[in-house]
């Protein structure tokens, strides 16, 4: 691991054998950039992190992983967006997205294959999520494959509730000459549901084949939930250039969990496949909720393989 400085931060940087990866432990615990250096000596990127990020906080760039706690997605109370309700009743602010992505976190452990980070509770996290916790990022990077597990441990003496998750922002097209058109997902779902973001509830979602373009615009914004199988599957099927983004360890995750696809538009430079514990909106849908009991401690653990 070695430093590198960018825009006034100070990123780490890790080699582990045909892959690069780019991360900022301190600010959201954020891996930023993964690239791998192909056998005839070109780069792909696998995650995208633009060029010049600008001079805005680095938290809203939009590329690499962004970490999703305590809960991901929109939340809502009674119908009004950025709240919801605590266990014993309380009203708290709770911004898309949680607290983590825009938080500090502590570097615990940093070694030739990766890192642990412990979030540093601020005020603004104190006052949405006001709970004894310790919450923790843990990345693993091997030479064609991350490993990524978030943990919750709760300190408190009542249970704690969360639905976590991440938003991986995969390059996109990353082979010259192709399309958006030209890549494909399969993402094994017995169910699609959509969010209303006007009262956050869940709604039927758009019917899809079993592999789709990534140009389909219906995939955007859609929950793939009833998992029959851990893995979506993302490239060009006909030469078996791929990754693997997998949910858990078991060959089936729980039923509520989902993959989430989204892209910000039809030319972006990115589509995000991104693995969450549940729906939006968990604590009000009391879909896909987790309750880490006291004294005990969670954790949600994702994979990603390239090809």
């Amino acid at each position: 691991m070695e430093n590198v400085p960018y825009l006034g931060h100070t990123l780490s940087r890790w080699t582990v054998g045909a892959s690069t990866f780019l991360a900022l432990p301190e600010q959201g615990a954020r891996l930023l950039n993964w690239n791998v250096t192909r056998p005839d000596g070109t780069v792909r990127d696998i995650l995208h992190w633009p060029e010049n990020a600008g001079d805005g906080p680095l938290w809203k760039t939009r590329g690499g992983n962004p970490i999703l706690f305590p809960f991901a997605g929109r939340c809502f109370d009674h119908g009004e967006r950025d709240f919801w309700t605590a266990p014993g009743g309380a009203r708290l602010p709770m911004p898309m997205h949680g607290l983590a992505r825009q938080g500090a976190f502590r570097l615990t452990r940093s070694d030739s294959h990766g890192f642990t980070a412990r979030f540093l509770p601020g005020d603004e996290a104190r006052a949405a999520y006001p709970f004894d916790y310790e919450f923790t990022v843990s990345y693993r990077f091997s030479s064609l494959s991350l490993a990524c597990e978030l943990r919750l441990a709760n300190r408190g003496a009542a249970p704690l509730p969360w639905c976590a998750g991440h938003h991986f922002y995969f390059t996109l097209p990353w082979n010259d000459g192709l399309s958006r058109a030209d890549y494909k997902i399969r993402v094994p779902a017995s169910k699609t549901l959509r969010q209303d973001f006007g009262n956050g509830r869940l709604t039927p979602g758009p019917k899809l084949k079993a592999v789709e373009p990534l140009s389909n615009k219906l995939l955007s914004d859609t929950l793939h939930i009833g998992l029959k199988k851990n893995t979506a599957v993302l490239g060009t099927p006909e030469n078996g250039d791929q990754i693997t983004v997998s949910h858990g360890l078991d060959k089936a995750p729980p039923p509520e969990a989902v993959f989430v696809t989204w892209s910000e538009s039809g030319t972006a430079p990115y589509y995000c496949v991104e693995p969450w514990m549940g729906p939006p909106n968990a604590p009000e849908n009391q879909t896909g909720l987790h309750w880490v009991p006291p004294g005990q401690a969670e954790s949600f653990l994702v994979s990603i393989a390239v090809q």
